[in-house]
């Protein structure tokens, strides 16, 4: 599961046996979780965040949507 970005309490990160799945990024902070496509930038799925916290994720999936579509490619294309 490599970690793609920290960024305050959040860590952002890949779950290698996801590579059937669209381009997203799996988010945790303590017993909280979530998930986000990358393209469109979407909330799929979330545990335990505020929805204060989700909107902050969501800025920083959206700030940071580049560099994670490309370590994506990067991690699954090998």
């Amino acid at each position: 599961m490599p970690t793609i970005l920290r960024e305050g309490p959040f860590r952002f990160y890949f779950v290698s046996g996801d590579r059937n799945e669209p381009p997203h990024v799996h988010i945790r902070r303590d017993n909280a979780f979530a998930k986000f496509w990358l393209h469109p930038v979407e909330l799929q799925n979330s545990g335990n965040f505020s929805r204060t916290e989700i909107r902050r994720i969501g800025s920083i999936v959206e700030r940071n949507q580049a560099l994670f579509l490309e370590a994506w490619h990067d991690h699954f294309s090998g």
